[in-house]
């Protein structure tokens, strides 16, 4: 019976030592982070034992549990809610109801969730989305769009692009009362990215004659070839993303071929007749002093071409807004960049400052010293403050 005992415990110490993830000093509301940090990783092993057995594909299953999660669109007595199409992609419109004389601002929200989770329905986004409409008193349209691994690159921003360009068609601006003047575009992580892409895209599309006053980019993931940075290499264990977890969403966005996620876990990825693109991603560059200092830069080691050629995504500027070169860069509109300290992504944020101030975009940044990627969507104190910093920044710029 001892022996029992001793192994329960023996076991339950070694349990609880696989599972523990360290949290900074620095954190607000330590344990719920670290409550929240432990399920997910229950979870995330779980959900990974599920896919070893062939059961059920990894994304596939936390897809499945996230839908429990999402809310229908339900109006309140400030916002009008209502799911709709446009160019048969749905999104979901958050109209407010306070009467006005004047045409509003309006906002185009594209949610994150590793290019393979998450929608407009999920209920830290409807409420991102409800808040900023109210307190703005904007149009806010959030868009869904093909996920992986059913749907890989180039469908997520294609379908981002087509609803982007539908909403900003005249006569749907006039339905909305939206002023074609004031007009944003945001997202958060990889939502991030897509806005970042569109706007990119939209800023040298001849064919349409309204564009975006402002950009908001919230810890936005912005490029797939370098993934040793030093925030990567700072943030590799810490909680919400993972470094492993990101490379696994960025891999699936591109392909479900395991053998990508390898090449991009050891860095060897990136073929040398792309070695002229690490330089808009050369952090030893483009990040300030201040991140860079104790880290040396270990250039990527080039791997073979046969990646590059069977999925040549990862190499295309829509996929990563960081390999547009400074004339594809100027003239982009006022951005806004929100990065976390503990955040794999921090870097890719940072990095894209420095290359839009360099040209002369206006940007303005805010960094959270105690934040974590994804918290901007979920109910803790320091996702209140980046929702009260994103939503103030589009008060006084849109």
């Amino acid at each position: 019976m001892r022996r029992k005992m001793l192994l329960f415990l023996i076991m339950g110490v070694f349990g609880t030592w696989y599972q523990y993830t360290p949290i900074p000093e620095n954190t607000e509301q330590p344990w719920a982070l670290m409550c929240m940090e432990e399920s997910l990783k229950a979870l995330t092993n779980l959900l990974l034992l599920i896919e070893l057995l062939g059961i059920s594909h990894f994304m596939t299953s936390i897809n499945f549990l996230m839908r429990f999660l999402d809310i229908p669109p339900t109006s309140d007595e400030n916002v009008t809610v209502v799911d709709t199409t446009f160019h048969n992609i749905s999104v979901r419109v958050y109209l407010p109801k306070q009467k006005t004389k004047t045409l509003r601002r309006g906002v185009f929200f594209i949610h994150g969730g590793g290019f393979s989770l998450g929608n407009s329905a999920y209920y830290g986004y409807d409420l991102l989305s409800r808040r900023t409409a109210h307190r703005l008193d904007a149009v806010v349209i959030s868009t869904n769009y093909r996920l992986a691994p059913k749907h890989h690159f180039p469908a997520h921003v294609e379908d981002v692009y087509k609803t982007l360009r539908w909403f900003l068609r005249q006569a749907v601006l006039q339905k909305y009362a939206v002023d074609p003047k004031r007009i944003g575009v945001s997202g958060d992580s990889a939502g991030g990215n897509l806005a970042a892409a569109v706007v990119q895209q939209l800023q040298h599309d001849q064919d349409v004659k309204i564009k975006v006053k402002v950009q908001a980019l919230i810890y936005p993931g912005l490029q797939a070839l370098d993934f040793d940075s030093p925030s990567y290499r700072e943030n590799a264990n810490c909680p919400i993303l993972s470094r492993w977890l990101l490379l696994r969403f960025c891999s699936e966005y591109f392909t479900t071929d395991r053998s990508l996620e390898k090449a991009m876990l050891t860095n060897k990825h990136i073929p040398v007749h792309a070695a002229h693109l690490l330089q808009f991603v050369n952090w030893s560059s483009l990040l300030p002093e201040r991140f860079r200092k104790g880290h040396i830069y270990k250039k990527p080691t080039f791997g073979s071409s046969a990646l590059a050629n069977k999925y040549p995504g990862f190499l295309d500027v829509r996929a990563s807004p960081l390999l547009a070169n400074d004339t594809q860069l100027r003239g982009l509109p006022k951005t806004y960049v929100l990065t976390c300290e503990h955040d794999v992504l921090r870097d890719d944020g940072l990095m894209y400052i420095t290359r839009l101030r360099n040209v002369g975009v206006l940007v303005t940044h805010d960094h959270i010293e105690d934040g974590f990627h994804g918290l901007i969507s979920i109910g803790l104190k320091v996702g209140a403050r980046m929702q009260d910093h994103y939503i103030k920044w589009l008060s006084e710029n849109l």
